[in-house]
């Protein structure tokens, strides 16, 4: 009896500690009501019961050895919470003390965070020291007024020509790039990285690998383009909920720099990703799979995500974004995910496998990929000069088999015999060196002299 006694006096002196810890490192937050008791752990999932919290509310849930897990409401029934974890549940014991704290989802921003490279949590990842910011922001900002928003009316220099001439983006814009593994999107976004006109450069590497992290910033990026660019990783290893905020948290650095009059460029890699932790989080809670396996509620989080990017409301600043969605089996018609992302943005730029075989950099499919803000921010001569590029490019790929094996007899169409005799400038116009940037105005010039005297309005 002794010895048991002893123990729960210990037990009692732990938790008096592990509690007086998380007092002095949670400062003047509050909890909101009395502590709860965790019930069960399913896969990913706690349940508590005997205590109240928000959806998206912050529990700590605090074991006896002075260890605690961040966790998030994701769900409740009934009395249960169902709560989701920021990190390891390694040493999480049963009955252990859950603690909802009156705290909104807010993170660090400031000028600090250029050049730098931290987690979804906003922890330094480079080693470069703790961070110094000046400001805080909600995670879950609020989407602009659609009748405030300022209309977008101006061209962006990505730095592509191909991107500059023939699929122009619009400063404010929301593109998506659709492509399979392998067929150079990393190195596009690493171009566009270096090569745009933009203030500040924010990018999002959501659940990549832990080695395309390194690799991202140390030979696509490179150190010139860290110097105005802010990276989050949350790479393919951390829970959902991490890459889940991961997401959010690069929009809300981004919202930051925009709300301050500064022209921003948005790179998330990817969308997919993104969408794929949500399906994890609501599956493990009991939502049920409507489309191809995934929840609904996929898809109203990724409008919610996209919707806060573009132009402010005084014209000033602005977020132009870049989503990356990973088409499976490079068949991205028949992809949820690619489907929903197609009908909420304003354009995709799609990179073929094929061309990439064949040698092409960057691989982008002109037949498959639109802009649709492009005439109402490119001069009437230049929408001409792109529509009549894509003639000859369409015409082409469409007989190329027949051009191939000879089957084409010259005089057949007078549009398939032009494009045959300009396919050597059409395939050189579409490729690029990584390392040299195509200004705006140089592109539209190398276009238009392309198609010289011959060039007619479509």
């Amino acid at each position: 009896m002794n010895t048991l006694a002893a123990r729960k006096a210990r037990s009692h002196t732990r938790w008096s500690e592990a509690l007086a810890t998380q007092r002095a490192q949670l400062g003047p937050e509050k909890p909101l009501v009395a502590d709860g008791t965790l019930r069960r752990v399913i896969g990913l999932t706690l349940e508590a019961v005997g205590c109240e919290a928000p959806l998206g509310g912050r529990c700590l849930v605090l074991n006896a050895d002075g260890s605690r897990i961040d966790t998030e409401v994701v769900g409740f029934s009934g009395e249960k919470l169902f709560l989701m974890p920021a990190g390891e549940m390694h040493g999480l014991l049963p009955n252990a003390r859950v603690r909802p704290y009156e705290t909104v989802s807010e993170v660090p921003v400031g000028t600090a965070m250029l050049g730098r490279v931290i987690d979804a949590a906003g922890r330094p990842l480079d080693g470069k020291g703790p961070l110094q910011c000046d400001g805080r922001a909600r995670l879950t900002g609020t989407p602009i007024n659609p009748m405030l928003r300022h209309p977008i009316h101006e061209p962006l220099d990505v730095g592509v020509r191909s991107i500059n001439a023939l699929l122009t983006v619009g400063r404010g814009q929301r593109m998506g790039l659709f492509a399979g593994s392998g067929v150079g999107k990393s190195t596009l976004l690493g171009m566009m990285t270096r090569f745009t006109d933009a203030d500040v450069i924010v990018v999002g590497l959501i659940g990549e690998r832990g080695r395309e992290v390194k690799e991202f910033v140390q030979e696509i990026l490179g150190p010139e383009g860290m110097q105005r660019a802010a990276v989050v990783a949350a790479p393919a290893d951390a829970p959902p909920l991490m890459r889940l905020r991961g997401a959010w948290l690069a929009t809300a650095i981004a919202e930051h720099f925009r709300d301050r009059g500064l022209k921003v460029l948005l790179l998330m890699d990817s969308l997919t990703r993104f969408a794929q932790a949500q399906r994890e989080i609501s599956l493990a809670i009991g939502e049920p799979p409507a489309t191809k396996g995934y929840p609904p509620s996929v898809f109203a989080k990724l409008p919610a995500l996209v919707e806060r990017a573009g132009n402010d409301a005084s014209g000033r600043g602005s977020i132009t974004a870049f989503y990356t969605v990973l088409t499976e089996g490079d068949d991205y018609r028949h992809d949820p995910i690619a489907d929903a992302a197609r009908a909420i943005l304003d354009g995709h730029i799609v990179l073929s496998r094929e061309l990439a075989e064949g040698g092409q950099y960057p691989a982008i499919d002109v037949d498959a990929s639109i802009s649709r803000v492009m005439p109402a921010v490119v001069t009437p001569e230049q929408l001409a000069a792109s529509r009549r590029f894509r003639q000859l490019y369409s015409s082409y790929r469409q007989n190329r088999d027949l051009i191939s094996v000879g089957a084409y007899q010259k005089g057949s169409d007078p549009r398939v015999d032009e494009a045959i005799a300009r396919w050597p400038e059409v395939s050189a116009f579409m490729q690029q060196d990584v390392r040299t940037p195509n200004a705006y105005a140089d592109s539209v010039r190398e276009l238009d002299s392309m198609l010289g005297a011959r060039r007619v309005a479509a």
